[in-house]
């Protein structure tokens, strides 16, 4: 080897070091500001955004869900050394909705790998409310695992009988949030289990088509984990235990799995915010999930989770409150993926 391969040879080796070293510095920047977040910070927060609630209207077309005080807000990170922090009304439980649809995801995949289930489910982004048909008439395939229909197969695709798949996804809520207390509410259940027929319209076009087989007690678990409550701590344990591969806010990291929370993620990025998720990925950025109950979980990839909770929705179904203290706390400390 001659004198100028070698010094072109180190050249690239020191250039390589060098973008190491660059990528290093800035991701442990990024991680590093998030244990700045305290609850001085969220608090200024959630009082400059807390307003918003008298824009927003309470889902009430589920008749429980429309007894929630309008104006309760809380917000809850875990930053990235694993640390609960928490302001507003932190205690206050409500219901998953669709938040839980992460979850009978991640099991459906687990127990069925990744490409059975997108056989029957789309990759799609959508611009169609949460509870629109889309292609069920014509395709009789759900655009995505984050819209109702594709949220009601996913969940008929965990094994078990009766309410065997609902017990799974409730176990698993417990386990990530290490929160034995978590349970469903009965009344919610029942309310929407006498009101959702745009639901059981949804799945028994699937089961039509021969993608759903078992009985309504499929649907029934639908509802089931719709019904679960939860704090917006426990959604921000959420948040985090995607954002950080699988692994759990105090390190247990028996389900570890980089693919499966990648999957996730991006699941939550092209459509956790229905038909808003493009616009939300511009402004905020981040892996987010919302439910019409008023929570949002979000995923700070390879950082932190955040919770935020208000029940006033926008004409998307999404937090109004709640994303605006998401978009503050983004743009404040520069947690954008982009």
């Amino acid at each position: 080897m001659n004198r100028d391969q070698t010094l072109h040879r180190l050249k690239n080796v020191l250039t390589i070091i060098l973008i190491i070293l660059v990528t290093g510095s800035i991701s442990f920047a990024q991680k590093s500001n998030t244990t700045a977040i305290d609850v001085a910070s969220l608090s200024v927060i959630l009082e400059k955004n807390k307003h918003y609630y008298k824009e927003g209207v309470v889902a009430d077309y589920i008749p429980e869900l429309g007894k929630v005080n309008p104006a309760a807000i809380a917000f809850a990170i875990v930053d990235s050394n694993g640390k609960l922090i928490s302001v507003g009304d932190r205690d206050h439980k409500f219901t998953m909705q669709s938040v839980s649809k992460i979850i009978a995801l991640m099991l459906a995949v687990m127990e069925n790998g990744e490409k059975s289930v997108f056989e029957k489910i789309g990759y799609y982004g959508t611009d169609r409310p949460f509870n629109h048909f889309a292609n069920l008439e014509t395709m009789g395939k759900p655009l995505n695992p984050m819209m109702n229909a594709g949220a009601i197969l996913t969940t008929s695709m965990i094994s078990g009988q009766e309410d065997k798949p609902f017990i799974k996804i409730l176990e698993m809520i417990r386990y990530i949030t290490n929160n034995p207390s978590i349970t469903y509410s009965q009344a919610v259940y029942q309310s929407e289990k006498e009101t959702g027929h745009r639901n059981r319209g949804m799945f028994y076009l699937i089961k039509n088509t021969g993608a759903i087989t078992g009985s309504e007690d499929q649907l029934n678990n639908y509802f089931r984990q719709c019904s679960i409550e939860l704090t917006t701590e426990d959604l921000a344990k959420i948040g985090y235990f995607f954002a950080n591969e699988c692994r759990r806010y105090d390190g247990d990291n028996r389900y570890e799995n980089k693919s499966l929370a990648k999957l996730i993620l991006s699941q939550m990025l092209i459509a956790g915010m229905y038909e808003f998720s493009g616009e939300y990925a511009r402004t905020v950025g981040l892996p987010s999930k919302s439910g019409v109950g008023g929570g949002i979980v979000v995923s700070v990839p390879h950082c932190m989770g955040i919770g935020v909770f208000s029940p006033a929705l926008d004409n998307h179904g999404n937090s109004l409150a709640g994303y605006h203290m998401i978009l503050d706390l983004a743009n404040e400390y520069g947690l954008s993926i982009f």
